[in-house]
């Protein structure tokens, strides 16, 4: 399983905190790297939805 971060993207910044592996750029819209362990903290922790499965 993979995820992506859409266009719902506010770059709050709670995803890059809470991610355990450092797996999430920072940019108008964040992204996460290949360094993601498909965890899924970050999903849990976006305000507005904006991570899902790829």
């Amino acid at each position: 399983m993979a995820f992506k971060i859409t266009d719902e993207c506010l770059a709050c910044g709670t995803c890059l905190d809470s991610c355990p592996n450092g797996a999430i750029e920072e940019g108008e819209i964040f992204k996460i790297t290949t360094a993601c362990e498909d965890c899924g903290t970050c999903v849990d922790m976006c305000p507005t939805g904006a991570i899902i499965e790829e």
